[in-house]
């Protein structure tokens, strides 16, 4: 062994023992000639380690043998036209695996292996994937290759391991796996109609789930699209205006009254009323929906004025020299913020119309200007807190929809259906489901009537969703592993490479956890 420009060069010699033929395996020590193999090791003390080994050609003397001569092969140190050591092989693969090619390639320079990026990859594709065996319970489920390109990916709920992934997402290939692949007893799936074609006819007899979240996903879609559908009616959440009268004159020690000092005697209240039952701050906070440093802030406070939070005071604007002129003009009879922001413009004022707009908002509703505005919920607020259990919505929450359900009966009644599906998906328990189908087809609603429709074309695998434990979690933290996969490659990698590599690196975890 010596040092060289940096590499450390071991010379080694085979040993003159009868060694196995690869064909026959019979034991041969007759000697046809040697030669040199040149093996790259894992770096030593951070130098490259080259080994010369010199090895033995071998004639096989079996006359059944139709070989006539093999190289020998040292166990742990060689392989059939392999050029590195079986650890640093390993090595390399694993860099692949986990890197990818760029980022492979650089970690082994940093390791004193020099490889390009094309050659990391190369051994990466190179390597076998597991074999597959055939899953009692299976997960199938479609990911975005890019734009309006879709793959597959299979998944083996019991092991949680992927075991296929290809382009596509037609019901063909699916059967085709499935018949190649006999035995699957339970499928969870979303509610594809490509799947449910695919899995009828692979696999007749498996057992088809429609996953719970999928589920509860389409009923959201469909009421956020009913929120925005009534949007008209978003306006009737925020509380009506005080009286423009002045307010009696308060004593010099208190402040004057704002949105500011009633919330937190709302929340002062609803704390303490739980104070005296007993129950911890964790349980309080969950009831309430806020979080616990707040509920343990207002349970210590003795009075709701210590928890009132001191707003700053208010910045002036480029706007506050025109206030005055601004409800002079609306009180002659001029209501057009364009009309009113040419004029303040002519004296001077260089701001955008919009503040304009925002400034004489409150004189369309009666109080006086520079009042600031509560604006309604937006739709897909709405539709979060509806289909947001009651006990985890907040009190603002709870007040607004308490407001919007007065003015608009759709809504409420889109409530009471999200409340009712909610009740049978924790219950497990697929009873009420023909009789809450028929409310949704009932409702007049479009957005639910169709709902309805979908869920009655699958109405056996929907009760299969609701009622047993199967569903497409595995499935989908499987597809959020991919997506991760194609962000490190820069969304490059084609379906081969990433196929190699969620395969591998999920079996890669489970040996590495």
């Amino acid at each position: 062994m010596w040092s060289e420009g940096g590499v450390v060069r071991i010379a080694a010699r085979t040993r003159e023992l009868a060694v196995a033929c690869p064909d026959c395996s019979h034991a041969s020590a007759r000697v046809h000639s040697r030669y040199v193999r040149t093996l790259a090791d894992v770096t030593v003390g951070g130098r490259q380690v080259l080994i010369g080994l010199s090895v033995r050609r071998v004639f096989c003397d079996s006359p059944s043998c139709s070989r006539r001569t093999f190289a020998e092969q040292i166990e742990g140190l060689t392989v059939r036209y392999q050029r590195r050591s079986p650890l640093l092989q390993h090595l390399v693969e694993m860099a692949g695996v986990l890197l990818a090619g760029r980022g492979g390639a650089r970690l082994l320079h940093i390791l004193k292996v020099p490889l390009s990026r094309t050659s990391v990859l190369f051994q990466l594709m190179r390597m076998r994937l597991p074999p597959v065996a055939t899953p009692r319970v299976l997960g199938v489920d479609d990911f975005a290759l890019y734009a309006d390109v879709y793959g597959t990916l299979l998944v083996d709920a019991d092991t949680r391991l992927p075991i296929a992934l290809w382009a596509g997402r037609d019901a063909e290939q699916l059967a085709a796996w499935l018949r190649a692949h006999p035995g699957v007893e339970v499928v969870c799936r979303d509610g594809s109609l490509v799947y449910r074609q695919g899995i009828t006819d692979g696999a007749p007899g498996a057992v088809q789930v429609s996953d719970r979240f999928h589920l509860w996903q389409g009923l959201s879609k469909r009421v956020s699209d009913i929120a925005a559908a009534h949007r008209g009616c978003l306006s009737a959440a925020v509380p009506e205006p005080e009286p423009a009268a002045p307010p009696p004159e308060p004593e010099p020690s208190e402040a004057a009254d704002t949105s500011a000092r009633r919330h937190a005697k709302r929340l002062f209240e609803a704390v303490h009323d739980y104070t005296g039952t007993a129950r911890s701050i964790s349980a309080i906070a969950r009831e309430l929906g806020l979080n616990r440093r707040t509920v343990v802030k207002y349970a210590r406070a003795a009075s709701w004025q210590e928890c009132v939070r001191r707003t700053p005071p208010r910045r002036s604007t480029r706007l506050d020299p025109y206030l005055e002129y601004l409800r002079q003009r609306w009180e002659e009879g001029e209501h057009t913020a364009t009309v009113l922001h040419q004029e303040i413009v002519a004296k001077g004022y260089l701001g955008h119309c919009q503040r304009v707009k925002m400034a004489i908002a409150p004189l369309r509703r009666g109080l006086p200007i520079g009042t600031p505005r509560e604006r309604p919920p937006s739709p897909r607020q709405v539709a979060r807190w509806i289909i947001t259990t009651p006990p985890r919505r907040g009190l603002h929450a709870a007040e607004t929809l308490r407001r919007l359900f007065a003015h608009c009966p759709e809504l409420d009644r889109t409530h009471a259906l999200v409340q009712q599906f909610s009740a049978m998906l924790d219950a497990r328990d697929a009873a009420p489901l023909p009789d809450w189908l028929d409310h949704l087809t009932a409702s007049r609603l479009p957005a639910l009537a169709s709902l309805a429709n979908a869920i009655r074309d699958e109405q056996q695998a929907v009760v299969q969703g609701i009622t047993t434990p199967f569903n497409s979690g595995v499935n989908e933290g499987r597809i959020t592993d991919l997506k991760l996969q194609k962000r490190i490659t820069a969304g490059r990698a084609g379906v081969p490479l990433l196929r190699q590599r969620v395969i591998l690196m999920a079996h890669l975890r489970r040996r590495y956890p």
